[in-house]
């Protein structure tokens, strides 16, 4: 049995209407949500990127049950991981027992912000372990001194935690990441579903009912406007490789969608108002070893597609 999430785009809303999304989507039925945490979006045509912290106090006031992740946070470049532990400790308590830190090593998008370096790969996976190893340090409630190969932190000492601590996800997109969620982490966090990823996690100690898989979908009554609304705003989902990750700016990434074509959107969003598009993308997922499954509903079109995944996804 998979259970099912809804996605939180901080990229195409304001922080209010993050807010309704997420009581709606809550009234829907979704046992969880994942909102992202970016100072920039991906592209212009997104237009959002408020910041995740002051909206998951938001959504903490309205909603009862549903659990939220960040999908995902880098604690490690823009922000000190220091802060980072303070800050989801603080909306651990206003979600207790339902708040969960999904972590990952970012994208040059984001990071590069404060001037600072954009590391390779290999040593924004070495800073992601350390900045770890700080936050829950520091989620132990005493005074904290750390001179590492990557961060100081000196006598800090977080004074409101949760009763409950969340438990960290990490964002793997290959099966080196994903032995480091294993290890390092409560639960592993993919976008593909890619069952060589899920069972290097596995292999690394990772717990399988904590394995959560994003899909990005495009509902609407017409699959063509289902398809140009995916390709205007989440276009550059088409492009290949490395290359969203060391893209700086959203413009660049505006630019660079205008390669991908409504063939290329359609292999890889699922457009359009067929159940059996999605039930089969979601059994793709469940078939790689995913326990949790959650949807991005791209565009404006949210009560529509919460109305869909009412009759059709969730039962």
């Amino acid at each position: 049995m998979v259970s099912l999430g809804y996605t939180l785009s901080s990229e195409e809303f304001r922080p209010n209407e993050l807010v309704a999304n997420a009581r709606r989507a809550e009234e829907t039925g979704f046992e969880f949500a994942s909102i992202s945490d970016h100072f920039h979006p991906w592209m212009d045509s997104q237009g959002h990127s408020p910041f995740v912290w002051s909206t998951l106090g938001g959504i903490a006031q309205v909603t009862e049950r549903m659990a939220i992740m960040t999908g995902v946070t880098c604690p490690m470049i823009r922000t000190h991981p220091a802060v980072i532990a303070q800050a989801a400790a603080t909306v651990a308590d206003m979600l207790p027992g339902r708040f969960f830190l999904g972590v990952g090593t970012g994208e040059y998008l984001n990071e590069h912000i404060t001037g600072a370096q954009w590391p390779p790969i290999s040593k924004r996976q070495d800073m992601l372990i350390e900045a770890i190893a700080i936050i829950r340090e520091l989620w132990g409630g005493t005074y904290t001194t750390h001179y590492g190969e990557h961060y100081t932190v000196e006598n800090a000492r977080i004074y409101t935690l949760p009763e409950q601590l969340p438990p960290i996800y990490i964002a793997a997109g290959g099966p080196e990441s994903a032995a480091i969620a294993g290890e390092y982490g409560d639960g592993l966090i993919n976008t593909s579903p890619d069952a060589e990823v899920v069972d290097a996690y596995l292999a690394a100690g990772g717990k399988k009912e904590a394995t959560y898989g994003q899909i990005t979908v495009c509902w609407a009554k017409n699959k063509d406007d289902a398809v140009q609304t995916a390709r205007e705003i989440w276009g550059y989902t088409g492009l290949p490789g490395q290359i969203t990750q060391e893209l700086a700016l959203p413009k660049y990434f505006q630019e660079a969608a205008e390669l991908v074509t409504p063939e290329i959107v359609e292999q890889s969003i699922v457009c359009g108002p067929d159940p059996a598009s999605y039930h089969a993308k979601i059994e793709e997922f469940i078939d790689a070893g995913f326990t949790h499954v959650y949807l991005h509903q791209v565009g404006p079109d949210q009560e529509g597609f919460l109305d869909f995944a009412k009759r059709e996804l969730l039962p």
